[in-house]
């Protein structure tokens, strides 16, 4: 009997891979990876040179991303369907064989695959290898300390309404903003109100090629794509800016 494999591949650049995950990639002879129809994908193109000669591959793409409302009926019965016949489709491969799901950043930290896993539960073994988050690569790309002291730290979804972005920004003191893309003109907004845009940084492809790093400020509603990242660092105790 096989197995599911999820392997986490952390922020974009292979080198930041853990150990254990690249050796579970460059062995596996069955690799599954999420992309949009008619791309390459994104954890394909960062696993690129490392798959073996004679892999199998199994692109499981998603029905819609951005096309209709997050929030609809449709767009979430798009999802179910398709979630629902990839976990099918693993519980059979891993009868057989042992399959590997690539997944960017970290598979529980807002990872595709986590609709996997819950449906994958009895009905096959699943193995999940953990990785550095995405935004933790983002950060770190901007060369400063993200937080400090006893700061709190808020991640956000740009999906959400403006109205809790700008309830979780006061709130917080270093700010994470995912899945911005079309919701930037939301999410500027509401960093506005809240007297945090000139302090917030957008990176986008953070520790690969390509990455870019910009003030928010500086950067247009309509030049942001779903995957980059707002960051607003943390300004908590620090002892030596008291000295």
């Amino acid at each position: 009997m096989g197995k599911v494999i999820c392997a986490g591949l952390g922020p974009g650049d292979p080198e930041l891979m853990s150990v254990k995950s690249d050796r579970a990639i460059r062995g596996a002879r069955h690799v599954a990876f999420f992309r949009k129809k008619g791309r390459a994908g994104q954890a394909r193109t960062i696993v690129k040179d490392m798959l073996r000669d004679d892999v199998i591959e199994y692109p499981m793409e998603y029905p819609v991303t951005t096309e209709i409302p997050f929030g609809s009926d449709a767009y979430r019965q798009l999802m179910v369907d398709f979630y629902a016949e990839w976990a099918d489709r693993l519980e059979a491969l891993a009868r057989e064989h042992e399959v590997v799901v690539l997944c960017e950043g970290d598979p529980f930290f807002y990872g595709s695959f986590m609709h996997l896993h819950t449906r994958l539960q009895g009905r096959a073994e699943v193995e999940v290898l953990p990785a550095i988050p995405g935004m933790v690569g983002c950060w770190n790309a901007l060369d400063t300390p993200f937080t400090w002291g006893d700061d709190v730290l808020s991640v956000l979804m740009g999906t959400l309404p403006e109205e809790d972005l700008i309830t979780h920004m006061q709130r917080a003191d270093a700010l994470v903003v995912m899945k911005t893309g079309r919701n930037l003109p939301r999410v500027r907004r509401a960093l506005a109100t809240t007297g945090r845009l000139d302090d917030a940084w957008l990176v986008e492809r953070g520790t690969m090629p390509g990455q870019r790093i910009a003030r928010l400020a500086d950067v247009a509603d309509d030049d942001c794509p779903y995957f980059a990242i707002v960051l607003v660092h943390g300004q908590g105790r620090r002892p030596e800016a008291d000295a």
